[in-house]
C-alpha cells in the first residue's frame, strides 16, 4: 500500500448513492504526487476539525467492537433516528457489523481533519 503519512488532504467526496468516500491527497514531495484514499461500502462516517492544509498522520483499521466502545454516547444519542442503521440493542448492531464484515477505520491527523469511517473496504491508489 502507498504511504500516506504526511500527505495533505486536498478534498474529499462523500457519495451516498454509491456508499463511497474518496479523499484526494498530495504528498509533501517537490513533484506533489496525487494519492486517492477510497472507502467502499460505507455505512457511516464522522469527520472533525476540517481545516485547509490538513495533514494525515495515519489510517488505522480496528474491529467494529472498538467502534461501539469508542462511540457509545453518540450511538445512544442517534439510535432513535436510525443511525447508523435501525437496531434494538447494541449487541444487534455489533452482530450486524461483524456478519457483514465491516471495519472501523480511524483517520489520525498531524494537523486538521481526523475522524472515522465504518466501511467494508479501504484502498490507496494513484
Amino acid at each position: 500500500m502507498l504511504n500516506i503519512h504526511d500527505n495533505e488532504i486536498v478534498s474529499y467526496e462523500v457519495d451516498f448513492r454509491e456508499s463511497r468516500i474518496t479523499i484526494l491527497t498530495l504528498d509533501g514531495n517537490e513533484d506533489s504526487v496525487t494519492t486517492n484514499i477510497e472507502f467502499t461500502d460505507v455505512l457511516a462516517h464522522m469527520f472533525e476539525t476540517q481545516l485547509q492544509g490538513s495533514i494525515i498522520f495515519d489510517i488505522s483499521t480496528f474491529e467494529v467492537s472498538r467502534f461501539l466502545k469508542s462511540n457509545k454516547e453518540l450511538l445512544e444519542k442517534q439510535k432513535n433516528y436510525g443511525w447508523p442503521m435501525h437496531y434494538e440493542k447494541a449487541e444487534d448492531l455489533l452482530e450486524h457489523l461483524q456478519n457483514e464484515k465491516y471495519n472501523y477505520y480511524v483517520i489520525s491527523a498531524s494537523y486538521g481533519l481526523n475522524g472515522w469511517v465504518i466501511a467494508k473496504g479501504y484502498k490507496v491508489y494513484n
